[in-house]
């Protein structure tokens, strides 16, 4: 067994192996920074290359790109209120407040860092614990998957803005509008109006660019104000300190673990993660009331939970050939293009080659952490280009973003919609995050929720025979009536409190 970790290490370290893993980090943030452009998009971007390489030197310079677009997806999210990717949309509700607080660079700091813990612990679970929870992943049918997709939707009450019942209606649109499209089931088109474009049901990547990217752009064209922060200040706080890591651990740990065991479920995907991630590390945290309002908190789960997804995800993927999400789909496929089937076999047959992945994942997080430091100034100096520059390019960003997808100008005008939809839905104090995670997530959940019911012969007991699935329904009914029943409890505790308390009688 040493002989295969050390002879791997070896291998990895190759300069050419090396190269293309800087290659790989430099392109994945380029990647996830631009808003439109998603991880899948570039893994298939590079696919072609890596046919003439080396395989090591293939997983080298996919995992790069791999780590380091979920860490890209924050940027944007931080400095422009546009999720590079769709895991970053929980960054996005803390990061940017902190931007337009001129913290700018302590919010980017705080991601990098979380990002390299989550993918360090990620990576730690894939190499020591992968056939443990692998098993445990094969345990989820399609009532699990139901239930778990269903606490990831109900968790939307935890980011209404100032009304739980704007934050459901908002996730309830967003279910609606997934309905279009071809059934999943019976192939028959839903709610198209005869449209063949809306045939293959509403790409959730131009509805994300638009929810995030166009009420920016209308408010910076109606508005005297400038909607882009302003980062005219030295920068500062770029790299946390040793304290400051050390409190946000907490939030970090639970992004991580929370990530990792989702990332191991196949299909579950970083969406559920990382909202997941954000809301636990809500409820454990002493500063609840900060949450929203610039929490480094809220920045550190997320984006931990972000990049342990990535080492979870290849669990299954190695010991079950099985993809934990589409870019580990990708992945599989260029494992299998040199002749390498990912499996439980591939342990006996090619270890030196498993114990390299793991290295060359482990590079990845490495010069993510410094290509995202040494880079962090630029990113940070778009803050201070003009407005009228900036929103034009954003916008050009925007469209090349959504017609790329699919190229068709169908979806640039999906994006449109979706974008004055958003426009007015902040205007009357409707989150749009609830809906965007209804369109990302809608799709599975119908899928899990069907299928459960065809197993079941259309009895709805199978989610409560099942204790996994019972045990996520348990907690998503919690998460839904906690917000009405918390300060309905604690009002009849204080007043209980007032009656036992006695009276003064200052009379003499």
């Amino acid at each position: 067994m040493l002989e295969y970790i050390l002879a791997s290490m070896f291998e990895v370290l190759k300069w050419q192996n090396l190269l293309a893993s800087v290659l790989g980090v430099a392109f994945g943030l380029f990647i996830g920074a631009t808003p439109g452009l998603t991880i899948s998009l570039g893994m298939v971007l590079l696919l072609p290359i890596t046919f003439s390489l080396d395989p090591v030197t293939s997983v080298c310079l996919l995992l790069g790109l791999y780590a380091a677009g979920m860490t890209g997806g924050s940027f944007s999210a931080i400095l422009l209120n546009i999720p590079g990717t769709p895991s970053a949309s929980a960054t996005a509700i803390d990061g940017h407040i902190m931007a337009q607080q001129g913290k700018a660079g302590q919010a980017l700091g705080t991601a990098i860092i979380a990002s390299f813990i989550g993918g360090i612990i990620g990576l730690l679970c894939l190499s020591a614990i992968s056939p443990f929870l692998a098993k445990a992943a094969l345990k989820f049918g399609a009532p699990e998957l139901f239930a778990l997709v269903l606490l990831g939707i109900t968790l939307i009450c935890s980011f209404g803005q100032q009304s739980l019942s704007k934050s459901v209606i908002a996730g309830l649109i967003g279910l609606i509008i997934m309905t279009a499209g071809l059934d999943s089931m019976t192939g028959t088109p839903r709610f198209t109006f005869g449209m063949m474009d809306l045939q293959a049901g509403i790409p959730f990547l131009p509805a994300m660019i638009g929810l995030f990217a166009i009420p920016q752009i209308i408010a910076g064209l109606t508005s005297k104000g400038s909607v882009i922060p302003k980062y005219d200040k030295k920068i500062t706080g770029i790299v946390p300190k040793l304290s400051d890591v050390g409190r946000r651990m907490r939030a970090i740990l639970a992004g991580s673990i929370i990530g990792t065991g989702i990332g191991a479920i196949p299909g579950a995907g970083g969406a559920i993660a990382v909202f997941l991630a954000y809301d636990a590390s809500k409820k454990i945290s002493k500063d609840k009331e900060n949450y929203g309002n610039g929490s480094a908190d809220g920045i550190a789960a997320p984006e931990a939970a972000n990049n342990a997804v990535g080492g979870g995800a290849l669990i299954p993927m190695l010991t079950l050939g099985i993809p934990g999400d589409p870019i580990t789909a990708i992945l599989l496929g260029s494992l299998m293009i040199h002749g390498l089937i990912p499996g439980p076999l591939l342990f006996e047959t090619n270890p030196q080659f498993v114990f390299s992945i793991f290295w060359a994942f482990l590079i990845a997080n490495i010069f993510n952490l410094v290509v995202s430091f040494t880079s962090i100034n630029f990113w940070v100096r778009i803050l201070k280009v003009p407005q009228r520059i900036l929103l034009p390019i954003i916008l050009v960003l925007c469209v090349v973003g959504s017609y790329s997808l699919r190229n068709t100008f169908f979806d640039t005008g999906i994006m449109i919609f979706f974008g004055i939809l958003a426009f007015f839905m902040k205007k009357y104090g409707f989150p749009v995050v609830p809906l965007l995670l209804a369109l990302i997530l809608g799709p599975n959940l119908e899928e899990h929720l069907r299928m459960s019911l065809i197993i079941s012969q259309g009895n709805p007991m199978v989610f409560v025979r099942h204790p996994i699935s019972l045990f996520f329904i348990i907690i998503s009914l919690i998460s839904l009536t906690a917000p009405f029943l918390v300060p309905a409890i604690k009002k009849e505790l204080s007043k209980g409190a007032e009656k036992c308390t006695p009276k003064r009688d200052d009379t003499v």
